[in-house]
């Protein structure tokens, strides 16, 4: 993939996932994608279980904020140090930063993501 077919797509996860829109989201997928969110927990199927994710989102969120703050772009990789900032349903701020790994497929859809953070402490953050 080319550096800017990688840059897109990484933009584009990002984008869908911050305005919530769980259609467009799932297009960036590959069939059998995995995303490790955050890594340490199990890997959830990223088409399969999208629903479900975005569900739980939009119970815990009022609005949410996502930055690309540093993007590395290597090949059909990339890796994104980004800011998540949250507007939780108790009316409460949080603020999240973690480090996400992206390996895509020729294809050009995303393959696995990878992103290591601790949302335990940003739930604690936004709870009423």
């Amino acid at each position: 993939m080319s550096f800017e077919s990688v840059q897109n797509l990484v933009t584009a996860y990002y984008d869908n996932l911050q305005s919530m829109n769980l259609a467009g989201w799932v297009e960036l997928f590959t069939e059998d994608a995995l995303i490790y969110d955050p890594v340490g927990k199990p890997p959830s199927r990223a088409r399969e279980n999208a629903q479900a994710f975005f569900g739980l989102l939009s119970m815990a969120f009022e609005k949410l904020e996502l930055s690309q703050d540093s993007i590395f772009i290597t090949g059909d990789g990339a890796a994104v140090k980004w800011t998540m900032r949250g507007l939780g349903k108790s009316g409460k701020q949080g603020v999240a930063e973690g480090i996400s790994v992206f390996e895509m497929q020729e294809s050009g859809k995303i393959q696995q993501v990878s992103s290591y953070w601790d949302d335990a402490a940003m739930m604690a953050q936004i709870r009423g």
